[in-house]
């Protein structure tokens, strides 16, 4: 059940690596940057919130995976 639960995010992760395994730490960053600040501005917007938020999130979870890296 929980391997169920964790997969979104797994997948998400893995995404993420991906990304960050192609274009480099930097560009990853900046990409990442973008992506949170378009969820950003999607947020704004109470229609918008339900994409914006988890584009938030992939968007800082690409900047810290890129920091970590």
């Amino acid at each position: 059940m929980l391997q169920l639960v964790l997969f979104p995010f797994q997948l998400i992760w893995g995404f993420i690596g991906l990304i960050f395994g192609v274009l480099g730490a930097l560009l990853s960053i900046v990409i990442g940057f973008v992506v949170l600040l378009v969820g950003f501005v999607l947020t704004i917007s109470v229609l918008g919130a339900v994409l914006g938020i988890p584009l938030m999130v992939i968007g800082l979870l690409m900047v810290v995976r890129a920091i970590l890296k």
